[in-house]
């Protein structure tokens, strides 16, 4: 997007300025609010034309000062001037998110009665055969098979899996996705990440904010009805987009209310997530919410074979072992460290062998020794106690659990730099109930010989 030719400030000051700010806002925020905008200089001024007042706000809000910035290093320019409107007399409009495309030919073929090819956004790789099953995601892998196996029955839908990153939720998703596919080769199945369908809809306002005949926004709601299985990943990220929600509420109700299959992700369970409209949170929790905790040592390990076997490698049992011990976050910090190993190994010719693994990992293996905070201690408190990372973190008081809780709390006061209140909000409580757990285990330690134990094990685990 350029200046007029017109203008005697340097050529495309704006195309300079979007290049720097590219490099600082997230990919949403360029694509959604400032590649939208058009530019030309008047006189010692920068005018920015938005094409609506959606735009126009959230440049203002978020953006003018830095934009002010860069217009004035780049351009010797002495003010940003915000304005609806365009370059030109004619609309301005925007192309349609391919999403969007996907999900209206559906519909269109469904009406017609054709098999117009669909984009369904699936990858082939996801598939039941493939996923390395283990007591963590047990129940969200039957659950993802059994709405598969049946789509639309009420009793299996919606299906949301909860939990962090990189632990197999999309795996799962498109996996059922595929299976749907297969078991139908008709059926029209969608997958979307949130911010996909938040840009399609913000695209449609656009459209029929700057073109009063689009119907743009009618369209992309037809274009959902026809889809037979919906699959949304990362739904939480729709929790700060008000409008978007109540979109996504009533596609959410004709979908659910025709039987077709909804499966979504989500980083934590309906109820923990802020500003999520409740009768949204209350429809995504009535099927099946399944949360998907980290993997424990034993599955780990039998991820590094498959994947080993996946890439026509042989890895040496101690290097298994060490990976599995080592790599305990998620599974694609275990599938990437892996992947080095096998990347070098290939490239110099040699045989993995734990001094070639260690020297090969190290620089990871150095950062992770450095990595002292809440949500590591809380992992790794879950683990040592062989309990689901969802119930440390749950209202529980069973006292097994609780006892575990007071002990990653007193953990953390002892380990991080964080205050009573923040380690209070990690855990989901105020500062009084971690003062009484710090004082609960502190009392342990010196008269509870086992209390002693835990505490010395997990800080060793936790510091070298």
């Amino acid at each position: 997007m350029s200046l007029s030719p017109h203008n005697s400030a340097p050529p495309d000051i704006w195309a300079i300025c979007l290049e720097r700010l590219s490099a600082e806002v997230s990919l949403e925020d360029m694509h959604s609010w400032l590649k939208p905008l058009q530019a030309k200089v008047s006189g010692q001024a920068l005018q920015l034309f938005a094409p609506n007042a959606f735009v126009l706000e959230e440049v203002r809000e978020r953006h003018l000062p830095r934009i002010r910035e860069l217009a004035a290093h780049f351009g010797q320019l002495n003010e940003v001037e915000l304005k609806i409107g365009s370059l030109s007399n004619s609309a301005v409009s925007s192309p349609t998110a391919s999403a969007s495309a996907s999900a209206a030919s559906a519909g269109k073929s469904h009406a017609q009665g054709t098999d117009t090819a669909f984009d369904s956004h699936l990858d082939s790789y996801f598939t039941f055969d493939n996923f390395v099953e283990g007591r963590s995601n047990t129940m969200a892998r039957a659950a993802t098979l059994l709405a598969a196996q049946n789509p639309g029955n009420r009793q299996n839908n919606p299906v949301l899996l909860y939990g962090g990153t990189g632990l197999g939720k999309t795996h799962l998703m498109v996996a059922a996705g595929n299976l749907i596919q297969k078991n139908n080769p008709k059926a029209r199945v969608l997958y979307l990440r949130a911010d996909d369908f938040f840009n399609s809809f913000f695209r449609a306002l656009q459209e029929d904010y700057t073109n009063k005949n689009s119907l743009a926004r009618d369209r992309f709601k037809r274009s959902f009805m026809k889809i037979d299985a919906l699959l949304i990943d990362d739904v939480h990220l729709l929790a700060e987009k008000p409008s978007t929600q109540e979109e996504f509420f009533h596609t959410f109700n004709t979908l659910f209310d025709n039987k077709r299959q909804i499966i979504l992700t989500s980083d934590r369970y309906p109820r923990e997530i802020d500003k999520l409209e409740p009768r949204l949170r209350s429809r995504m929790s009535n099927g099946l919410a399944v949360a998907i905790d980290p993997p424990d040592f034993e599955t780990r390990a039998q991820i590094v074979l498959a994947k080993a076997r996946e890439r026509n490698t042989v890895i040496p049992e101690d290097v298994v072992m060490m990976l599995a011990k080592r790599m305990q976050s998620n599974v694609r910090e275990l599938e990437g460290a892996l992947n080095s190993l096998v990347a070098r190994a290939n490239l110099m010719g040699e045989p993995i062998t734990m001094e070639f693994a260690n020297d090969t990992l190290r620089d990871l293996f150095r950062s992770q020794q450095a990595v002292i905070n809440i949500p590591n201690i809380q992992r790794v408190v879950a683990d040592h106690y062989g309990i689901q990372l969802r119930l440390l973190l749950s209202d529980t008081r069973k006292r097994t659990i609780a006892r575990a809780r007071q002990m990653a709390m007193a953990l953390a006061r002892e380990l991080t730099d964080r205050s009573l209140p923040e380690i209070g909000e990690a855990f989901g409580r105020d500062h009084s109930t971690v003062m009484n757990a710090i004082k609960v285990i502190n009392g342990l330690r010196e008269k509870d010989a086992a209390a002693y134990e835990d505490w010395e094990k997990l800080t060793r685990k936790l510091t070298e």
